[in-house]
């Protein structure tokens, strides 16, 4: 009879210890989740303002048929992946970028498109969105990191399997993408 308080309060104990670890992956997983809506919310403006910029520039620009393709291409495959894969919409988003850089290339191999009020006003919102973007990309590395490093470390790695902890990879740049782009003609 002596026993079985102790073993109740230390059973009450690993139970209350197991909630709270519970909870915390479930609190990083949605944290890491909101982080993530910041960034679809800008994606999808940029994707809507980027066939605006597309058109702007084809009129300027008709004989750069294939990087207005690479452009709409990028774009359409980053839209095409699932909302819920986030590794998988990292990785397009990057494709993405590299592309987009190639159509402000063209912009300084264009004078007279350099010089249009709507591609004007179409860089200056797509710069904006990027500001954006580059915030919340930097809140959603913290919110991963914070998650990874509580699912990898103790007590976190000894119920990561039990309590179904999801790894998120980091919003990085692709090595393609560091490199200056470069239009031939």
């Amino acid at each position: 009879m002596n026993l079985i308080f102790p073993l109740l309060g230390i059973l009450l104990v690993l139970a209350f210890l197991l909630v709270i670890i519970f909870n915390r992956f479930v609190k990083n997983k949605n944290v890491v989740k909101d982080a993530w809506s910041n960034i679809d919310v800008a994606l999808k403006r940029r994707y809507d303002l980027i066939p605006n910029l597309v058109e702007t520039v084809k009129g300027y620009a008709a004989h750069e048929k294939t990087t207005l393709e690479n452009v709409i291409n990028a774009r359409n495959a980053a839209m095409a992946v699932p909302s819920d894969d986030i590794n998988g919409q990292i990785k397009a988003e990057n494709q993405l970028q590299q592309t987009l850089r190639s159509i402000f290339a063209l912009g300084e191999a264009y004078p007279d498109l350099k010089a249009n009020t709507n591609y004007l006003d179409l860089q200056q919102k797509l710069n904006e969105i990027e500001e954006n973007l580059e915030r919340s990309r930097r809140y959603y590395n913290g919110t991963v990191r914070e998650n990874n490093t509580y699912g990898e470390s103790f007590p976190g790695v000894l119920f990561a399997g039990l309590f179904n902890y999801q790894h998120f990879d980091f919003f990085e740049t692709d090595e393609a993408s560091r490199e200056n782009v470069k239009v031939k003609f």
